[in-house]
């Protein structure tokens, strides 16, 4: 059996250092959590290692060198690896898949390799598959390898590791990517029409301004009449903006650019994350989307046996939102403090009641996984809810915008050209 060194901190502060047997290194994790250890850093010692490669005959080295590699047609890049969305999904599935099986991480990263029909993924199995190899964790190789798997996609990696539920985690993250990928292509198909109305309305109003109120403003200096009001606003937006078209759109785009800029910044990302929650029908959807993911990393990591603080300290680390993760930092400080987790929710005061009654709930009866998981599902509906509702705002809100637009240009073309004929007669 492996041997793991361990530096880790004490429930009274101090510093211990030491070493366990475990088959792998979550049970290691999971046996300096039931010690009451919180660890710092955990290493298969060196002798182990060299045990267990030594352990393997020159036919399996030499197996291992002719097929751990893609095939050499397929040259492996250099430096990290971009994937596209649907490789991400497919790679999450398969590997949760043989997760759930029963194979170990390194086999399955192995056998990964081997498939045919992966493409980009089988470079990105073997890449991990080294460092995992090497001792490093799997969230940490992936950061490695290939950016596309993101920050929120690593941290939850980290909390499967540390729980041992690996497999769940990338099943409900699958799960996760696909609804999004869903979720944009709903989008997608439901802006094409009103997408449609817009380029036509830009292309009527280029009309009006460069062909319909040129001649507008001719016929009317040519019967002598006065001028209308409506008329006289519209042909003056019309001269403003053929006048300084190219200085509205340069200040736009400069202000688009600093916008980004101002986003980008560190010092500004919490601000912005706090500014995204309080935006209409977008900022109930990512607090929603939240108290899903939350609920459901918290059910994942409890199940499996880690200590209430340390799932807490996990789904913060995978929440990305600051705002968020800043309540959160309070939640932990009042559970750290001897507090029920329940009891420190209602202090905190930025969480639902029907959330915070479901985990009294569990507390009372000793099933707090089974009613964190049961929390997800309801919220998970009312999140789906809330993105059927905004689709179908979507369209409607368009149309009355671009009729309102349309409609009041054209009622002024209309009243002008009556008055001047009546002005003629």
């Amino acid at each position: 059996m492996p041997l793991f060194a361990y530096k880790a901190l004490a429930a009274n502060g101090s510093v211990t250092t030491g070493e366990i047997d475990a088959a792998d290194r979550p049970e290691a994790l999971r046996v300096l959590d039931r010690k009451g250890l919180q660890p710092v850093n955990l290493r298969e010692t060196a002798a182990a290692v060299s045990a267990r490669k030594s352990s393997g005959s020159a036919k399996a080295k030499a197996e291992d060198s002719d097929h751990s590699k893609p095939d050499a047609k397929e040259a492996i890049p250099e430096g990290p690896i971009k994937l596209k969305r649907a490789e991400v999904v497919l790679f999450t599935e398969e590997l949760s898949d043989m997760l759930s099986a029963g194979l170990q991480l390194e086999p399955a990263l192995k056998s990964m390799e081997n498939r045919q029909e992966l493409g980009n993924l089988k470079a990105v199995s073997f890449k991990i598959r080294q460092i995992v190899r090497d001792g490093v964790n799997f969230s940490v190789a992936l950061k490695k390898v290939s950016p596309s798997f993101g920050p929120l996609y690593c941290s939850l990696a980290a909390a499967g590791e540390a729980s041992g539920a690996l497999d769940d985690i990338l099943k409900r993250q699958a799960h996760y990517l696909k609804t999004l990928a869903e979720l944009q292509a709903r989008l997608i198909l439901a802006m094409i029409y009103p997408a449609f109305l817009i380029l036509a309305g830009i292309g009527v109003s280029i009309i009006f301004i460069t062909v319909l109120i040129p001649q507008l403003t001719a016929l009317i200096q040519t019967s002598g009449g006065k001028m209308p009001l409506g008329a006289a606003i519209l042909i003056g937006a019309s001269a403003f903006i053929k006048k300084w078209w190219i200085v509205m759109l340069l200040t736009i785009i400069a202000a688009l650019i600093f916008f980004k800029a101002w986003k980008d910044n560190d010092a500004n990302k919490p601000a912005w994350d706090r500014m995204k929650l309080n935006l209409p029908l977008v900022g109930p959807v990512i607090t929603s989307r939240f108290y899903v993911q939350f609920l459901e990393t918290m059910a994942n990591l409890v199940g499996n046996g880690l200590p209430l603080l340390r799932a807490l300290e996990l789904s913060r680390d995978a929440t990305q939102n600051r705002g968020l993760r800043g309540e959160l930092d309070k939640v932990i400080a009042q559970v750290g403090d001897g507090r029920s987790f329940s009891k420190a929710l209602i202090r905190n005061g930025a969480f639902p009641p029907l959330l915070i009654d479901m985990i009294s709930v569990g507390e009372q009866t000793g099933k707090i996984d089974q009613s964190l998981r049961r929390a997800a599902e309801r919220f998970d509906k009312e999140l789906d809810k809330s993105l059927q509702r905004i689709m179908a705002l979507v369209m409607p809100t368009v149309l009355i915008i671009m009729a309102g637009l349309i409609g009041t240009m054209a009622y002024l073309m209309i009243t002008a050209i009556f008055q001047t004929i009546s002005n003629l007669n």
